[in-house]
């Protein structure tokens, strides 16, 4: 998870939590719901500041959860604690407007969020700038959808190179070691989609990492 996400909380055990007799339901809700979004219990742990070790006891019903745990793995999976508790999940908003399209901005990338939140796919409109993490190869849990809207983006999936125009698109497992630029100055408009649930900005596997970084 991104900067600013909840730091592990020491887990709530027995009667005195006062939720002991609610949260059983939660462990196979937590497996269900990492696994929906393709999720490794590695890169979720790590996600939301536990280890494997410990998020595989609360998926087993071994431990219990405190609040702050729960709202973490709330965000990890893009969904509510209600949800993780079984409740059912509010209606939510089919249409996203334009004019609610707000751009966030990050290392040079710009993205508008396509998609409504607390889904198993973020979907999002980007645009990427000319030169700015191209060598970054990326690889991580989960498969990955874009559509070229506007000027050429370049597309390396594994030794294979793709320069991709308006109107091209690819769908690929994101365990293939890939990595995305824009061929031109002005850089390259797309629709994106990926099963990581609701990633911060700062997080995507298009967004801004450490020169280096693999994902």
């Amino acid at each position: 998870m991104g900067p600013g996400a909840a730091p592990p909380a020491p887990y709530v055990t027995g009667a005195a939590s006062g939720a002991a007799d609610v949260l059983p339901a939660v462990a196979p809700q937590l497996r269900a719901l990492r696994r929906r979004g393709g999720l490794t219990l590695e890169s979720a742990a790590r996600a939301a500041g536990l280890s494997p070790a410990h998020l595989s006891r609360l998926e087993t019903g071994q431990r219990q959860p405190s609040l702050p745990m729960l709202l973490a793995l709330a965000r990890v999976y893009g969904t509510t604690v209600s949800e993780l508790l079984g409740e059912t999940a509010a209606e939510r908003d089919a249409v996203v407007r334009a004019a609610d399209m707000e751009p966030t901005r990050a290392g040079g990338w710009t993205y508008w969020q396509a998609g409504g939140a607390g889904r198993g796919m973020q979907s999002l409109r980007v645009h990427v700038p000319y030169g700015a993490q191209g060598d970054i190869v990326r690889v991580h849990p989960g498969e990955e959808w874009l559509y070229v809207l506007d000027g050429r983006l370049r597309l390396r999936l594994g030794d294979t190179a793709h320069v991709l125009g308006p109107g091209d698109s690819a769908h690929f497992d994101s365990l293939t070691p890939h990595r995305i630029a824009a061929a031109d100055r002005d850089g390259a408009d797309l629709l994106f989609v990926h099963t990581l649930l609701q990633s911060p900005t700062a997080a995507l596997c298009l967004g801004p990492t450490t020169p280096g970084e693999t994902r």
